[in-house]
């Protein structure tokens, strides 16, 4: 069976990444292969890494407030570009009708503070499962 890969990086100038980069090792101790690219990625890097890196789930790490206007962005240039590939985003603190505009664009999962490290490792497992499911 090939090792699940995922991207996990930050949007923009958010520097918050101690949460990335535990969430990182966390996938890495569940078996996953974690490409980490760390912050000040912008919607067309993280594609182009998705691209060169074939990875099975994009992971955003989100503390800021940019997550509102880069995820949409990247999501729009996934589609363009015919990449099914789901996104996922961790970090920060989410309203509710900010995770519901996050799911109604096509974000997979959203994992907030206090998010378990099982819930996070299921959340991608289940993500991975789902989308595998539907290209049978």
């Amino acid at each position: 069976m090939q090792k699940k890969r995922i991207l996990i990086g930050t949007l923009g100038v958010d520097q918050h990444e101690v949460g990335s980069r535990v969430v990182s090792r966390i996938l890495r101790d569940a078996g996953m292969e974690v490409i980490y690219i760390g912050r000040f990625n912008t919607p067309k890097s993280i594609i182009k890494t998705t691209i060169e890196e074939s990875v099975n789930v994009i992971g955003l790490s989100c503390y800021s407030w940019e997550y509102l206007s880069y995820v949409p962005e990247l999501i729009d240039l996934l589609k363009k570009e015919g990449i099914d590939i789901p996104v996922v985003v961790g970090g920060g603190i989410f309203t509710k009708s900010d995770e519901l505009k996050l799911k109604e664009i096509g974000v997979q999962a959203v994992f907030g503070p206090g998010t378990s490290s099982d819930r996070i490792v299921q959340g991608i497992e289940q993500v991975i499962q789902k989308v595998s499911n539907e290209t049978i």
